[in-house]
């Protein structure tokens, strides 16, 4: 059985990115996912950044069909412990479902695993997304050369990929671009330091996603508190402020879009 679509409801969104196996949500996953689907979620992609955390977003997954799917990798702060067991994993998570493989990446803001080790590690999720056909989720921070590169690398042997939680340069918005990529935005576009709205207009209109990244990054008015996918739609609201289309628009675009990127069916 699928979630129900509310009556009544104007506007419609995806979250391309949230973490509901984190154990912040551990006591209310249930309330957060109803008030996602209150407000106009209409898919939510869970992201399964461990082992651990993908058989999490699996299950909760598979009580939620046709609104919530999942996401089997590893993250770059974690990506000294990648063994061929991780491979084995994703393999069997994408047996079993998963949409795409990550969230993986760079991250040389905080290095807590050595740098070259997470290239490697990097480039061997980007190939598993090439064996098993399904696009990679990215992190990228402080790390914008090298991932230009491994990107590009990627999507020229027909890797299909989102960076996610986009607030980098407009040089690498625009390789991303070329290589046929995505870019999502998340809360931090409607915090008062983000002033950068070219960045938001120069996406095409096909490669745009939005998230929450919860429960991470709660965009303002919520800011501070733990962030959840309904309020996504305030990320929403301020795109299509910058984009200069009607909230509505953006929302029914983005979700239009994040459908397309994981191949997911439209059920409503």
């Amino acid at each position: 059985m699928t979630d129900p679509q509310p009556q009544g409801a104007r506007l419609s969104f995806a979250d391309s990115h949230v973490h509901l196996g984190s154990d912040q949500f551990e006591g209310d996953v249930e309330d957060v996912i109803a008030r996602a689907r209150e407000s106009g979620a209409r898919a939510i992609v869970c992201i399964g950044e461990s082992p651990a955390a993908a058989l999490r977003a699996a299950a909760i997954a598979a009580r939620h069909p046709g609104l919530v799917w999942f996401t089997a990798g590893l993250h770059p702060h974690d990506a000294s412990a990648w063994d061929e067991g991780h491979a084995v994993a994703v393999r069997e998570a994408v047996a079993a479902g998963a949409v795409a493989i990550g969230e993986c990446g760079l991250d040389y803001h905080y290095d807590h695993s050595p740098r070259d080790v997470q290239r490697r590690v990097f480039g061997a999720q980007l190939a598993l997304a090439l064996e098993l056909d399904r696009p990679v989720v990215v992190h990228t921070r402080e790390a914008e050369a090298d991932t230009a590169t491994m990107i590009t690398e990627a999507a020229s042997a027909g890797v299909r990929g989102v960076l996610h939680c986009f607030t980098g340069s407009h040089e690498l918005a625009q390789v991303a671009i070329d290589a046929g990529w995505c870019l999502s935005f998340s809360g931090v576009v409607t915090f008062k330091r983000f002033t950068d709205d070219a960045l938001l207009r120069m996406v095409p209109d096909e490669r745009l996603l939005v998230e929450s990244d919860a429960p991470y990054l709660a965009p303002v008015p919520f800011r501070g508190k733990r962030n959840e996918p309904a309020w996504v739609s305030q990320t929403v609201a301020r795109v299509a402020m910058a984009r200069g289309i009607s909230t509505e628009s953006l929302g029914a675009l983005a979700l239009a879009n994040t459908r397309r990127f994981f191949s997911l069916p439209a059920l409503d």
